[in-house]
C-alpha cells in the first residue's frame, strides 16, 4: 500500500503513498513548491493556462465540471493537468492508512505549545526569507471568482474588497492591474507584519486605491480604524482558514460576518482532506486531527465539504460548496500528484 523510495538530494527514504505519487525520481524541489498553495508543476517551458472552472459542487448532479476529464487511464501522460480525476479503493485506503498513522504519532504535547501559541511569528519568518518569490499571483481568480473580476469594470460603482491573509498581495496586485474602477478600493492584511511590508514594498502598491495593514483575523475586534462594520463588499480567503486553529473558526467567522455588507460575499478556497500535502507529512508533524505543522513552523488544516458547510452554513447562505480534484501531471519526470482543494462562496444573511 505504501512504497518506500530513496530520494536523491537527501540521505533519507521516505514513506509515500501510491496515492499520489507513483515515481521515484520526485526531488525535494517538486514537494515543497507544492507545499504552500496551488503552484502546478510543468513539464516543459510551457504553462497550462487554465481558462476553465473544474471545480464540482457536491449539492449539484452536474457532468459539466472541468474540461479536461481522464476516460482513459493510457492518456494521462498527455496534459499537465486532468479534472476531477477519482480515486479507486485501493487509493482512498492507502490515503486514510497514511492519516491513521500519523494520529497514532502526534507532536508532542509541550512541543505543541510554540507552534500554538504565537503561530504569526512563523510566518514572519518565512516571508523575512521569501519576500514575494515564492507564491505566484493568482491568475485563475477570473475563472473562479468572476465576481472579484466584475469589480474592476469602469461602471461597478462604489465597491470594497478585503484580502485577508494576503500573503504578498497575489490578489490585490493582480486585480489592481486590469483595474477600470475608479470608486474600487482593495484592502489587504496579515498577522505577518513581513508580509504586510513587502505588499507595501511592491513597487504597484497606491495607497489611493489600495491599503495594507497587520491584523489577525482572529482577534476579537474588528479592525475598525480602517473598515467600519457592515461596509465590505467581498472578502477574500483563499488558503486563510486551514492556517488557523479548529478553536479559532467561529470567531474568524464572526468577523468576517460583521465586516460584509449585508447580501457581502466570501470567496473561500482552501486544501481539501487527503491532498498530496496532507499524505506526505511525517510521523509527529500532527497537532490534532488533520491539522498540521510543516517544517517552518506554519501550520495547515485539511477540510472536508461536510466541515465547510457546518463552519460557515449558521450565518451566511452557501451558495457554492465545491471540491476540486485534479491531477497534476510532470510529464518530464513521468510524476503524477493528487490534489484536492475546496472552494466556496458564502452570502451574508441580514440581520442574524
Amino acid at each position: 500500500m505504501f512504497k518506500i523510495f530513496k530520494v536523491p538530494s537527501r540521505n533519507s527514504l521516505y514513506i509515500l503513498s501510491s496515492a499520489y505519487i507513483i515515481n521515484k525520481y520526485s526531488t525535494t524541489n517538486m514537494l515543497q513548491a507544492t507545499e504552500k498553495e496551488d503552484i502546478s508543476p510543468s513539464s516543459d517551458d510551457t504553462k497550462l493556462k487554465k481558462d476553465w472552472s473544474s471545480v464540482k459542487d457536491i449539492r449539484q448532479e452536474s457532468k459539466t465540471f472541468g474540461t479536461r476529464l481522464l476516460e482513459n487511464k493510457e492518456d494521462v501522460w498527455r496534459h499537465n493537468a486532468w479534472d476531477h480525476v477519482d480515486w479507486d479503493e485501493e487509493q482512498e485506503e492507502a490515503a486514510k492508512q497514511k492519516v491513521s498513522l500519523q494520529s497514532n504519532n502526534p507532536m508532542a504535547l509541550e512541543e505543541q505549545q510554540k507552534y500554538l501559541k504565537n503561530p504569526s511569528e512563523f510566518w514572519n519568518t518565512f516571508y523575512k526569507h521569501n519576500e514575494n518569490k515564492f507564491f505566484k499571483d493568482r491568475q485563475w481568480l477570473k475563472v473562479e471568482f468572476p465576481e472579484l473580476h466584475n469589480t474592476t469594470n469602469i461602471d461597478s460603482g462604489n465597491k470594497k474588497i478585503f484580502e485577508i491573509g494576503c500573503g504578498a498581495g497575489n490578489t490585490m496586485f493582480p486585480l489592481l492591474a486590469i483595474n477600470k474602477n475608479s470608486n474600487l478600493f482593495i484592502y489587504a492584511c496579515d498577522f505577518a507584519e513581513n508580509a504586510v511590508q513587502v505588499v507595501k514594498n511592491n513597487k504597484e502598491y497606491n495607497p489611493n486605491h489600495c491599503k495594507a495593514f497587520v491584523w489577525d483575523l482572529t482577534n476579537k475586534h474588528i479592525p475598525i480604524e480602517y473598515i467600519e462594520p457592515n461596509s465590505l463588499d467581498i472578502v477574500v480567503l483563499i488558503f486563510v482558514m486551514s492556517a488557523l486553529s479548529p478553536n479559532d473558526w467561529n470567531q474568524a467567522v464572526d468577523n468576517v460576518y460583521k465586516m460584509l455588507k449585508p447580501g457581502g460575499l466570501v470567496l473561500f478556497r482552501d486544501y481539501g482532506r487527503y491532498d498530496m500535502v496532507q499524505l506526505r507529512f511525517k510521523e509527529g508533524r500532527m497537532l490534532s486531527d488533520n491539522f498540521y505543522v510543516r517544517g517552518d513552523g506554519t501550520r495547515v488544516y485539511f477540510f472536508t465539504s461536510d466541515e465547510i458547510e457546518k463552519i460557515w452554513g449558521s450565518k451566511f447562505s452557501i451558495e457554492q460548496n465545491a471540491i476540486d480534484r485534479r491531477l497534476i501531471v510532470n510529464r518530464h519526470r513521468k510524476l503524477q500528484m493528487y490534489r484536492i482543494w475546496l472552494q466556496g462562496k458564502f452570502r451574508k444573511l441580514p440581520n442574524l
